[in-house]
């Protein structure tokens, strides 16, 4: 008996696991609310030189810019006079009294003046905030580790709430960096907890369609946070509002079970018993809950005991050379996708659509980018769909550079296609990596993974800085890394209707095989298919 069939006993798809997926998704549903929140906080309005004090009540004349259109980070040093010469007249020099902001809505931009030759810090403080979610998982999924799921879970949303709010009252600019840093560490928190706890507690034959669940509410979340920040035009309240629910989902996660494998391996089988016996009643088979013993629960996870006492660490996904070859592709597949990512879903304004309307498309293309995906992954394979995302993409992002802007409809078509491409691409990692590692160093490859994809998307807001030398080189810097990653995954195995890998050498079998030539007698190829069946007649017979 297997930890399935334990869970089978006590109820695979009860009331508890419709409430405990139910609770684990409204955090999703909010957490994208944080990720897109500078979309809106820092959004930059048309903006001007304020005039000197000692101005005339007459109009101050702007000097024009190469692009007919009034300079933002200059002014002239005196005002129109005729009695002046041309050269003394067309002087010019910086804001030095501030600017005057086109705009009724605040933003972290227009009370810190983050324009001109301080625009950067508004890329640098997006970045800061993907920092933290990389330090936080890396310092979290170790302290997961070490004390359990859930009491990282229940300190993340409060981290997150805390620091959330807090930002919302920051004095200073380098304060709420500070505050949005350990937003980002919150949500790493957040992210890492709730995917196994999700898995852990729902049948195999539904994990695909629960982890799509959990998916579809953080592209539900893309939904709420526009109508939020029309409703909302002052960016402390946006931030004060998307952060204060998390307090109500710490006092929430004090419901939430706490992971039965990471009990049973920390040597805590009797509180393991005692939940499985809580969630049987729950789930109205108090009965079958009650006949389970602590020797039996040892007994039937005694295989993942002994697969989690295997020592490997990061460094073997190096050092052994099919592992090494699979860790470089996924790792090149991870960066792009994130890299490439936030360069579209952070960059809203550039395209000069009216901004909210702009994110409710973004956030719509998820949907019908997540149900292809889904049939791709099923007819067309891992292989073939997570290729053909980043290669779509990172086309799309590349065909921006040759479209004018003023072609507003074409540049915004691409990008809503390249990011729908993107989101699939994530969805289909997830799912790829995770059955291409065997089990005994997955949870390792995957933190690896998504590290690189957190590299990715905290590089992406500096990349657009590059623009002010030449405006084509970010999105030409974007395609290209996006069709790198394409290219590396052809690189990687199809694993469609696979078993999942247990030890290296159960992967380095399954590649062997792969690489053997299709021709050959139907006997032999007959008993080679066997193993590979996951559910197969010789395993049903045993």
């Amino acid at each position: 008996m297997t930890f399935s069939e334990i869970l089978d006993r006590v109820g695979s798809m009860g009331r508890f696991q419709f409430l405990h997926v139910a609770i684990l998704g409204l955090p999703i549903l909010n957490m994208a609310n944080h990720n897109l929140l500078q979309i809106f906080t820092a959004a930059t309005p048309a903006h001007h030189c304020r005039p000197p004090p000692n101005a005339s009540t007459g109009p101050w004349v702007l000097p024009m810019g190469l692009n007919g259109k009034p300079e933002k980070c200059l002014r002239f040093v005196h005002p129109p006079n005729a009695s002046l010469p041309n050269d003394t007249q067309r002087a010019t020099e910086p804001c030095l009294d501030g600017w005057v902001y086109n705009s009724t809505k605040d933003s972290i931009v227009t009370e810190w003046d983050l324009v001109c030759n301080s625009n950067k810090l508004k890329e640098m403080a997006q970045s800061i905030f993907m920092a933290g979610i990389l330090i936080g998982g890396l310092v979290l999924g170790d302290l997961s580790d070490r004390f359990g799921r859930r009491p990282i879970l229940t300190c993340s949303y409060l981290l997150l709430a805390a620091s959330g709010s807090s930002a919302a009252f920051s004095p200073s600019f380098p304060i709420y960096v500070i505050f949005r840093f350990l937003c980002g560490c919150g949500i790493s928190g957040i992210t890492l907890s709730t995917v196994i706890l999700n898995v852990e507690w729902v049948p195999t034959r539904m994990r695909a369609i629960m982890s799509t669940a959990l998916g579809y509410c953080y592209t539900v979340g893309q939904f709420i946070l526009p109508g939020l920040a029309y409703a909302i035009p002052q960016w402390r309240w946006l931030q004060l509002t998307v952060s204060v629910p998390f307090f109500i989902f710490f006092l929430s996660s004090w419901w939430t079970p706490e992971s039965i494998r990471w009990l049973v391996l920390s040597g805590k089988s009797s509180k393991a018993l005692k939940i499985l016996r809580r969630v049987a009643a729950f789930n109205g088979k108090k009965e079958e809950g009650e006949r389970l013993s602590l020797e039996e629960l040892k007994l039937n996870l005694q295989k993942e005991i002994s697969l989690a006492k295997a020592k490997y660490s990061a460094t073997d996904l190096f050092r052994i050379p099919i592992l090494r070859r699979m860790t470089f592709c996924l790792s090149l597949a991870w960066f792009a996708t994130g890299f490439a990512y936030y360069s579209l879903a952070m960059g809203v304004e550039e395209f000069g659509v009216n901004l909210y309307i702009l994110q409710i498309i973004f956030g719509g293309v998820d949907v019908p980018a997540k149900f292809i995906t889904i049939l791709s992954l099923s007819y067309l394979g891992r292989h073939t769909t997570q290729a053909a995302a980043l290669l779509l993409a990172g086309g799309a992002i590349l065909a921006l550079t040759f479209v004018p802007l003023d072609l507003q409809t074409v540049r915004t078509v691409l990008a809503v296609f390249g990011k729908g491409c993107l989101s699939s691409s994530f969805s289909c990692l997830f799912l790829y990596t995770s059955e291409l590692y065997p089990t005994v160093i997955r949870q390792t490859g995957m933190g690896v993974s998504n590290l690189w994809t957190r590299v990715g998307s905290m590089l992406s807001p500096l990349v657009k800085i590059t623009g002010e030398v030449q405006p084509l080189i970010p999105n030409i810097i974007y395609g290209i890394i996006a069709l790198l990653g394409g290219s590396a995954a052809l690189f990687l195995p199809e694993t469609l209707n696979q078993p999942l890998p247990e030890t290296i050498e159960d992967l380095e079998n399954w590649s062997l095989q792969a690489k053997k030539p299709k021709q050959e007698p139907e006997v032999e190829k007959a008993s080679q298919r066997i193993p590979l069946q996951p559910y197969g007649p010789a395993l049903g017979s045993s």
